[in-house]
């Protein structure tokens, strides 16, 4: 692309910029507010238009870089930042079919969530900082979406992660917030390392941070297979760490800790997503190591069915929609492995528009329930809360792969890219996967809205206009946009080949009909489980109660890493503070001092002040000295 002659390029690097300034801007006037202002709430609202303005301009903007995308492709701007030595590291922009897609994926969510916002969070004391907080984590995300290098990419992935931390500890005088808080940045911070390990690598083989350079060098072979597959590896860790897959999962349930609109953020289109992002953006090279690809496929996998089975049995809603955000992921990453990056990407937008539907169901639940989370206490929502329940459900149904819904398209095309890679075992275990996906949907739309009323929710209502018109827009979208998986105009050949002209739309007859009555058999179960009560799930559990409660205490690995944490870190710590204390503090510096001090007491009478005293003492030695050289010399 000619980026002289495009608007929408030029407008990209504007976008992160908007609520980068609006976060700023808001820090700035709190604090101005608090010192010239008796009345702390004296321009409260100025916060949540700063950074509402900024996401909505940045969203309208998206339509324009689109424009020239459809028309032209894609391109890049880029300026040199700094030079060491005949190193020129650059700082700058990419947009291509994959970057925009994120850009209109973040903008439209985050835009909608601090929409929903103004709602939910009305009166908190912390009301300003959090969309200020919202403005820094949309600007950080929006960043690592564009970024032209790796060195680029990562200043915004540790700014992702740092946002995180805020949001997901934003009420941190709960102890319980501020320790999910911590978790999440600690685990991400191992596959942080690691990639920023996989960077340098990558830096040292090929002597840039540039994407785009990177690819050649490594596609003309100029990268040793050795350092190519470590890089790459590392890399992926990373990308672990940020999208939760196994063993990283262990943060994101306990993220729930924050406010539901930050769950919903976080889930649907930011912080999890820039793991399966990183590998569908790195997936040139990411082809050059089959033995990678094979690596990611298995952990994809493994994190589809591990996290949907814990999703079965968790009764915390916001925990249940967790763990099939974790699910969900694996199943990206099980199609990315198989090399399927279009369908990924597809379901990576489906799956983030239905997630970001549910989260925000879920607070709308919640809102007007005292905040209660426990389906159990929940039911017959239907009757009092008629918007949410409709939403809710095509958000569920979406996810659970109903047709004609969204989610129905980008699941068939999920599917149809692990057979295509010729992996029958691994499609098996994903249409089993497929089928847990749609039970704990069926679940968590069954118990909340049709399971018996208790006495607490009679006077539960549906929420304000301001909470469900965000619900009854995604919704809308749940259920269209799966329509994009097909050609629309000259300019739009249908997803596939929209983001990889290599790929086309395909359909298995017999693939899309098995994943359809797999859908519709645990939609049935579920009725029959929860509110036919025709089967009972305590049998169910009682058929193999060992495997139930291990699933129960999530296969054991958070007991796993905190016995980890207690008996070895902790005990190492322990060992390092005592030595520090008493060999280096007491021993080395203490003691240096003291000896010090003592062999001053001593030879301090030897300091008389009589010159005659000084001029024997060099007598002495030089005396010594001389018979010292006679005897050497002799």
């Amino acid at each position: 692309m000619d980026s002289n002659n495009t608007i929408g390029l030029h407008a990209a690097w504007i976008i992160p910029l908007l609520s980068a300034i609006a976060f700023l801007i808001i820090v700035i006037s709190m604090r101005l507010v608090r010192f010239f202002f008796s009345e702390k709430n004296k321009l409260v609202m100025l916060a949540p238009i700063l950074s509402i303005t900024a996401i909505l301009t940045g969203f309208i903007l998206f339509w324009l870089v689109l424009l020239d995308v459809l028309n032209f492709g894609g391109g890049s701007i880029s300026m040199n930042w700094l030079t060491v030595g005949l190193t020129e590291i650059r700082w700058g922009i990419f947009v291509d079919k994959v970057s925009v897609t994120m850009l209109g994926l973040v903008t439209f969510i985050a835009l909608l969530v601090q929409v929903y916002s103004l709602g939910y969070m009305k009166g908190d004391r912390h009301f300003e900082w959090y969309f200020a907080i919202h403005s820094l984590f949309a600007a950080a995300m929006l960043t690592l979406v564009l970024a032209d290098n790796l060195l680029f990419l990562y200043f915004a992935w540790e700014l992702v992660g740092l946002g995180s931390y805020l949001l997901i500890g934003f009420w941190w005088e709960k102890r319980s917030a501020a320790e999910a808080a911590k978790k999440a940045f600690i685990t991400t911070r191992i596959g942080d390392v690691c990639l920023l390990i996989g960077i340098i690598l990558l830096f040292k083989a090929t002597g840039t941070f540039n994407i785009s350079t990177i690819f050649h060098i490594a596609e003309s072979g100029g990268i040793g297979e050795v350092t190519l597959n470590s890089s790459i590896l590392l890399i992926f860790i990373g990308a672990m760490g940020k999208s939760a897959q196994f063993p990283f999962h262990v943060w994101l349930p306990d993220a729930m800790e924050g406010p539901t609109p930050v769950s919903a953020l976080i889930h649907a289109a930011t912080m999890v997503a820039a793991g399966v992002y990183l590998v569908a953006r790195m997936m040139p090279i990411f082809q050059l190591a089959p033995e990678i690809m094979l690596i990611v496929m298995i952990i994809g996998l493994i994190t589809f069915i591990f996290a949907g089975s814990m999703a079965l049995v968790m009764s915390d809603i916001k925990k249940v929609l967790a763990y099939s955000t974790i699910s969900h992921l694996g199943l990206m990453m099980l199609c990315l492995g198989a090399g399927g990056v279009a369908a990924a990407i597809f379901h990576l937008v489906v799956h983030g528009i239905a997630k970001a539907l549910l989260f925000l169901g879920a607070g709308s639940i919640m809102h007007s329930i005292s905040n209660e989370t426990n389906i159990w206490k929940m039911g017959g929502l239907r009757h009092r809360m008629p918007i949410t329940a409709v939403t809710f459900f095509i958000g569920a149904a979406s996810l659970a792969g109903l047709p004609p819904l969204a989610g129905f398209f980008s699941k068939d095309e999920l599917l149809l890219s692990v057979l295509n890679d010729g992996q029958y075992f691994v499609l098996a275990i994903t249409l089993f996967g497929v089928f847990l996906s749609a039970l704990y949907m069926a679940r968590i739309a069954i118990v909340p809205f049709f399971g018996s009323t208790p006495k607490n929710l009679v006077q539960s209502h549906e929420s304000s206009f301001i909470l469900w018109v965000p619900l009854v827009i995604l919704a809308i979208l749940s259920a269209g946009v799966g329509v994009l998986i097909l050609p629309l105009s000259s300019t739009y050949p249908g997803w596939a080949e929209f983001i990889d002209p290599t790929h086309h739309f395909e359909i298995e007859p017999w693939l899309m009909i098995l994943s359809i009555l797999l859908a519709l058999v645990a939609l049935i179960l579920g009725w029959s489980i929860y509110i036919r009560k025709s089967v009972s799930a305590k049998q169910i559990s009682q058929f193999a109660p060992y495997l139930y409660k291990t699933i129960l205490n999530k296969y054991y690995v958070d007991d796993f890493y905190q016995w980890i944490i207690d008996k070895c870190v902790l005990t190492v710590g322990r060992f390092v503070a005592l030595f520090d204390r008493v060999v280096i503090n007491d021993t080395a510096v203490d003691g240096t001092a003291i000896s010090i001090y003592l062999s001053a007491l001593k030879t301090r009478v030897l300091q008389t002040g009589y010159l005659f005293t000084y001029g024997a003492a060099m007598a002495i030695g030089a005396c010594g000295l001389a018979i010292l050289w006679w005897v050497l010399l002799d």
